[in-house]
């Protein structure tokens, strides 16, 4: 048996938009930035990390919009995400579960473009009125599966019944550190984690280890996962999650140094519980 720990844990509130750090949950109303303790994730069986791509930005010449709040999965291609528009990630948004409030901002400024809750008609139309006119200012990437500026039109909500993860089946997924630091060490730049979206990081294993779990049952904390596939990628690694620029052409130096475009794993949840930083991912 081999181990590895769990270093870093991401959930993705909002499909496309900013990750955010399970160690560090977002402030309280009054209270100060960074004072907040380390709180736990929750995998649920068939369905994921609860609260994972629990929303998302839906263009509204998609047909089938009946019930935005319970919209069941769908596929990205009728969502604005980074992989298409690419300036998303110059926004700085952050989602207080307890709240179900949205903060929206700009780089280091303390002073939010939006604050509005998901959990009610009035923020909700807020929400889907800023990312329109935001998108409106944006140029799509040449392949974008969506190119025409259209409003969009938030789905889904923060509650854990709703999730539009790329993939239809629940699904969470894991990347080494070690990969991670190969990578960067044949690229000849350090690579920030959130170009690759994990939700789990992992040390103590050997760089691109984390391929060889495919087809196998794991111990993650307190679940059992079953990792199903590799990762492979598309060109929104080269996005800098910092600037929104396209500013490393990773499809291309990945391709070269290793001869493919796969990083990390995907696994599904065949048991659920609490997941923290230091648990054990467990390969037998």
């Amino acid at each position: 048996m081999s181990q590895a720990t769990v270093t870093q844990l991401f959930i993705h509130p909002i499909k496309g938009l900013t990750p955010q750090g399970c160690d560090s949950p977002p402030p309280k109303r009054g209270q100060a930035s960074g004072s907040a303790s380390r709180h736990r994730a929750v995998l649920l069986a068939g369905h994921g990390i609860k609260g994972d791509r629990a929303m998302a930005l839906m263009f509204v010449d998609t047909e089938g919009i009946a019930s935005p709040e319970t919209l069941p999965w769908q596929s990205k291609k009728y969502f604005a995400v980074q992989n298409d528009w690419p300036g998303l990630a110059r926004l700085k948004c952050t989602y207080d579960p307890e709240n179900a409030e949205l903060r929206v901002s700009i780089g280091q400024s303390s002073s939010p473009l939006l604050v509005a809750a998901t959990n009610t008609s009035q923020g909700r139309a807020a929400i889907s009125a800023f990312f329109t006119g935001y998108l409106a200012g944006l140029k799509p990437t040449e392949k974008a599966r969506h190119p025409q500026h259209s409003p969009v039109q938030l789905v889904g909500t923060g509650t854990g019944e709703t999730r539009y993860s790329d993939r239809q089946s629940g699904h969470i997924s894991i990347i080494s550190q070690a990969t991670m630091d190969e990578i960067s060490r044949c690229i000849g730049a350090e690579l920030d984690i959130r170009r690759f979206r994990p939700n789990i990081v992992v040390d103590g294993v050997a760089p691109w280890s984390e391929f060889d779990w495919v087809g196998k049952e794991l111990y993650l904390g307190e679940s059992r996962i079953v990792v199903s596939a590799r990762i492979g990628r598309c060109v929104n690694i080269e996005v800098n999650p910092e600037t929104g620029d396209r500013d490393l052409p990773l499809c291309r130096l990945l391709t070269e140094h290793f001869g493919h475009l796969q990083t990390g794993v995907v696994a599904e949840v065949i048991s659920g519980g609490n997941i923290q930083i230091g648990d054990r991912l467990e390969i037998v």
